[in-house]
């Protein structure tokens, strides 16, 4: 797994009782773990896979932003 510089939202789910990673740049892009520490992890897991099926698929994959996300 290589580093990836895209945003990453980390948030407690009360309901499953894990801390969620979502990718906003990559749509459907989602992780999860039993800590932020373990959540952010497998998000790098998953944004690896979700880039490799993109690029499977010939779809575009969108660069990095760098910005942030602004939640109403």
């Amino acid at each position: 797994m290589q580093p990836h510089k895209y945003e990453l939202v980390v948030w407690w789910s009360q309901e499953d009782e894990v801390f969620v990673v979502d990718v906003p740049e990559l749509p459907g892009c989602m992780a999860h773990g039993a800590t932020p520490g373990d959540a952010v992890k497998n998000a790098g897991d998953a944004i690896d896979l979700w880039i490799d099926t993109a690029k499977a698929e010939r779809l575009p994959v969108p660069e990095p932003r760098g910005g942030r996300v602004e939640i109403a």
